[in-house]
């Protein structure tokens, strides 16, 4: 299970230069998976994922939500790091946008 966080705690950090890349950059996102005691990428996933947040708003502004924490928490190699519930709630968010899977 810790292999599998590192995992994906370096997905969130290759996220952040995505983001960069198509324009949006957010401090509080970096600073939230540089976070130690916030469990880095992993904590701020499961943070983000409880709210809508502005980051996903403004990634759908700009036609990315491919590059949201919620698109990263459905991928399948992730499946055994969140629940039922969690994944539910990111399938509704980007269904509710218009996503395609």
């Amino acid at each position: 299970m810790e292999a599998l966080k590192a995992a994906f705690n370096q997905e969130m950090r290759e996220l952040y230069q995505k983001m960069s890349a198509v324009g949006y950059t957010s401090s509080r996102f970096l600073q939230m998976i540089n976070d130690a005691d916030g469990g880095y990428g992993y904590g701020a996933a499961k943070r983000l994922v409880s709210t809508m947040s502005a980051g996903f708003v403004k990634l759908h502004s700009l036609g990315h939500l491919e590059l949201s924490v919620e698109a990263y928490v459905l991928k399948s190699e992730y499946n055994s790091l969140f629940n039922d519930n969690e994944r539910q709630v990111c399938r509704d968010r980007l269904e509710q946008c218009g996503y395609k899977f």
